[in-house]
């Protein structure tokens, strides 16, 4: 196992003689050459291994392996190499010292909390609609501030594991020891679905589970049945309030305006000859 977060690496970009040049070969105009330190950890410092690696125009062609001792060829490029290096004595010693410097290196990155450290992710489900005429739609299943890098992220769909319509993203570096990843599912969701993210990590003692109903499932279709329910019940409430009145207002009948009392209606008629 690697060394996690933490890669051992020198690169070079050239050397003063390409492998394989011997003999009068002509020497290509544009070259790379590369030289990889690994230092691979086992519980802890119990078991180290230390690869020297090298590369040719981004092929490795030889490599020194502790747990060998010695140099060995890759491809039959590196053998002219390998035999040489072989029989320098004091290179393979010095080689060989290189798994007591990996020991070192990881008890300086222990006390500075990087081996070891663990940060647990946040787990958040987000949809979204690429095409508003297309019934498919788009979930992220984001899990962020984690450590180390290695992370299962899983897509369900009540209770069954997806794998169609499923994509990963990279994961990406916070710049303080921490990543962000993203998964995606493309789906068409029905009345009732559910959808699940489980997000397994080494940071976690459980699995984290987030879940997402579309809003046309049952629940979110009951509580808008709800609503409407009440609005119309309500609407009704009214119409009858407002006929009573108006039926009430019907029935009374209307009283002729009052009239004054006219004092010349209290006179008698004068009878002639009276």
């Amino acid at each position: 196992m690697a060394f996690p977060g933490v890669p051992l690496m020198l690169l070079v970009g050239a050397l003063a003689r390409i492998p394989g040049s011997e003999g009068g070969k002509e020497t290509p105009a544009h070259f790379l050459v590369q030289e990889k330190f690994e230092c691979r950890f086992l519980n802890g410092t119990q078991q180290v291994r230390f690869l020297y690696r090298n590369f040719y125009d981004r092929q490795e062609y030889a490599r020194f392996d502790s747990d060998l001792g010695k140099y060995v060829a890759v491809t039959e490029f590196g053998k002219v190499d390998v035999d040489a290096w072989n029989r320098d004595k004091q290179l393979l010693q010095y080689k060989k010292a290189s798994v007591d410097r990996c020991r070192h290196d990881y008890e300086a990155l222990q006390s500075n909390s990087v081996v070891g450290r663990r940060a647990k992710p946040t787990v958040t489900i987000s949809p979204t609609k690429m095409d508003p005429t297309s019934p498919n739609t788009i979930l992220f299943c984001t899990a962020t501030d984690f450590y180390p890098v290695e992370i299962e992220v899983q897509w369900f769909k009540n209770g069954q594991p997806e794998k169609e319509g499923v994509a990963f993203g990279e994961e990406l570096q916070n710049g303080d020891w921490t990543y962000q990843l993203q998964v995606m599912l493309e789906t068409q969701p029905q009345r009732g679905d559910v959808y699940t993210c489980k997000v397994e990590h080494a940071s976690l003692e459980a699995p984290i589970t987030v879940q997402w109903e579309p809003r046309s499932s049952s629940s979110a279709r009951s509580k808008l049945w709800t609503g409407i329910m009440g609005a119309v019940i309500g609407v009704a409430f009214l119409a009858v309030g407002l006929f009573s009145y108006l039926k009430s207002k019907k029935a009374t009948p209307i009283q002729p305006p009052a009239v004054a009392d006219d004092p010349l209606s209290r006179l008698q008629p004068v009878k002639n000859g009276g």
